[in-house]
């Protein structure tokens, strides 16, 4: 399935600021020393690259996204000399073996068609006693603002629950992506939640980032014709917990993976 993913200021409206707050939980609990080369696998819009330069002290950061439209957003919102983006693929890096000291790899792993074939590729470029992390976003139950959407949407529409990442996207839920850590073979495995307050503004501030047509959701809501796009809006009016001053305060979980190569 083409999921779009063409522009990096929608995705940062949509899922780049609630990404960036789990991001920074994650990178303190994976807890890699300072003065180490690291690499972004699926960087995005370079958010957890970002916070790696300004927390971490790498030596240098290599990172890469399949996306040429988000890498071009990293290059220009992140210009670090330390910093090296390029376009890849997560199941076929483009780097020697055993070149870096730590791999990360931020809500993208449900989003790769062969994840076991991305860790064994980060196992092969990371040295060894180096660490991977990953973490992927609880779309099954944890991630509210999209569970509140696809709720929604296959209340109206019997087709989008085949959409839905929850059900698309089983390394999601718990225990998944470290079984799969497991068996390709890391030391030390751990695994941890993490969670952040997902509080919008207002209704708008929830359902306009909807129609950026950025990723799965967005991207289903914006082939809708007006008046199914419109029901939907008004379904989620009906179900969000939306509170007396008019905001929504949700919350959005992560399943977090550490592995020693």
């Amino acid at each position: 399935m083409n999921d779009p993913w063409l522009s990096g200021a929608a995705y940062e409206k949509f899922m780049g600021r609630w990404s960036t707050l789990a991001a920074q939980r994650f990178l303190s609990w994976l807890a890699i020393p300072p003065g180490r080369s690291w690499l972004d696998v699926g960087c995005g819009t370079g958010s957890l690259t970002r916070l790696v330069l300004e927390t971490y002290q790498p030596i240098e950061v290599f990172s890469i996204d399949p996306s040429p439209e988000f890498i071009a957003h990293a290059r220009r919102s992140v210009a670090h000399p330390s910093a090296h983006f390029s376009v890849g693929q997560a199941e076929s890096l483009e780097l020697d073996s055993g070149s870096v000291d730590a791999v990360v790899s931020g809500f993208v792993l449900n989003f790769v068609p062969q994840p076991e074939a991305a860790l064994s590729e980060m196992i092969r470029v990371t040295k060894p006693g180096g660490k991977v992390g990953a973490v992927v976003w609880d779309y099954a139950e944890g991630m509210q603002m999209l569970r509140y959407f696809w709720d929604a949407a296959a209340a109206l529409d019997s087709t989008a629950r085949e959409l839905d990442e929850g059900v698309r996207f089983p390394l999601c839920r718990e225990g998944q992506l470290e079984s799969v850590f497991r068996a390709a073979g890391f030391k030390q495995v751990e695994a941890a939640a993490v969670e952040v307050d997902t509080v919008f503004r207002d209704f708008d501030d929830y359902w306009q980032p909807f129609l950026g047509n950025v990723g799965p959701a967005p991207g289903y809501a914006m082939r809708l014709s007006q008046p199914d796009r419109q029901r939907l809006e008004d379904r989620l009016r009906q179900t969000l917990p939306i509170d007396q001053d008019g905001s929504i305060s949700l919350i959005a979980r992560a399943w977090a993976v550490q592995g020693t190569v």
